[in-house]
């Protein structure tokens, strides 16, 4: 419903480099982005920059803004505040009221989440989730999908969690997938393989070769055959990615029973990533007596694959008939799930993400006034 909504929510994707402002209307940019340092080692100066980048969003529209809304590293919490060991802003480390000091400089609703918590709100509430459902019913399908764990492939390995149509920010807004155990080295962070810098430095160590000055796009190239360097080494340092990241995709996916949608800076290598990614999510694990069961009670469908796509909409129904009357009921024991790549893109779903939440955050907060209203009144 949000990609029909008239209503202007001001955003911001903080780096720690650059602060890029926008504005959202009915989940589509409506002006052209502002792009500021971020000076995040000096807070009077990074808070400048944060006031002056959202004054000059607002000077550009036509109506005033319902609300701000945006990413920022960290865990920002519930009211806002940013705080702890932030690498790319310190200057917050001690902590600052972020969200309510913008209330009070914009007089409008501020709110604050995690990038990966946003991405995956994008795609469940305008994205790749709505898509599933559209798709499913357009073939017949009477399932809706309510679900949906996002992943973030980059700089690091980001996980966003949206449980029955709700974002999960846990109870200190902190979920965080990265520092789930390696599944190739259990003595290290899943984000040392899952990551650019864990190509890197395997395809580093596969090869033998010098990479000072190479790029993962380099190591691509290589892959490719399109580059000078050790080609099988370079498919499979992206192999071991996809293994790693299968690994963890599986235990989120065992823990939420969720459609897994995924988008990052490895886009043209996921030809290498991903079917060491589907191989290991659709594993066998082992018991104590020999047996070897499947690795997810689900059966797991690459849903950017139209006969996959298919065959998830259709599962296994059948109609059953209910004792003693002339009805039946359709019964489809399969569970099932299904990843699929992001169709928004990583930075356009973490802005929709930032859209989306501002205004079911308004709804929800104006349903409960008017609840309250009701029952007073009664």
């Amino acid at each position: 419903m949000y990609r029909f909504d008239t209503r202007t929510v001001a955003t911001l994707d903080a780096g720690g480099t650059n602060l890029v402002f926008g504005a959202m209307r009915s989940c589509k940019f409506i002006t052209d982005p502002i792009t500021l340092p971020s000076k995040a080692d000096n807070l009077e100066e990074c808070l400048g920059q944060i006031v002056s980048g959202f004054e000059q969003i607002f000077a550009r529209l036509d109506e005033k803004p319902v609300a701000i809304s945006f990413a920022f590293p960290g865990a920002p919490d519930q009211q806002g505040v940013i705080g702890g060991d932030l690498i790319n802003f310190p200057s917050f480390r001690d902590g600052f009221a972020l969200g309510p000091y913008l209330e009070e400089e914009f007089q409008v609703p501020v709110f604050i989440n995690n990038d990966g918590d946003l991405f995956a709100y994008g795609e469940a509430k305008a994205g790749v989730l709505q898509d599933i459902n559209r798709r499913v019913a357009a073939l017949g399908g009477k399932r809706v999908y309510h679900n949906l764990v996002g992943f973030t492939f980059g700089t690091g390995l980001g996980l966003g969690e949206v449980i029955n149509d709700q974002l999960n920010r846990g109870n200190n807004a902190c979920i965080e997938v990265c520092f789930l155990r390696n599944r190739l080295n259990p003595e290290l962070l899943c984000e040392e393989n899952a990551s650019i810098r864990g190509v890197m430095r395997e395809y580093r160590e596969l090869s033998g070769l010098d990479t000072e000055g190479m790029s993962p796009y380099d190591v691509f190239l290589v892959a490719e055959g399109r580059k000078e360097g050790d080609a099988e080494a370079a498919r499979e340092a992206f192999a071991r990615f996809g293994k790693v990241a299968g690994d963890v995709i599986a235990q989120v996916i065992t823990l939420t029973d969720a459609i897994a949608v995924y988008a990052g800076g490895l886009a043209e290598a996921m030809k290498y990533i991903k079917p060491a990614m589907l191989q290991e999510i659709r594993s066998k694990i082992g018991m104590a007596d020999g047996r070897q069961v499947d690795r997810l009670l689900m059966k797991v469908f690459d849903l950017d694959d139209e006969g996959d796509f298919a065959q998830f909409v259709v599962g296994d129904s059948r109609q059953l008939k209910v004792p003693g009357s002339k009805r039946t009921v359709t019964y489809d024991p399969m569970r099932r799930t299904g990843v699929i790549k992001s169709k928004l893109g990583a930075s356009k779903a973490i802005f929709v993400g930032a859209y989306t939440y501002a205004l079911s955050k308004i709804d929800a907060d104006a349903n409960a006034f008017s609840t309250e209203r009701d029952f007073v009144t009664a």
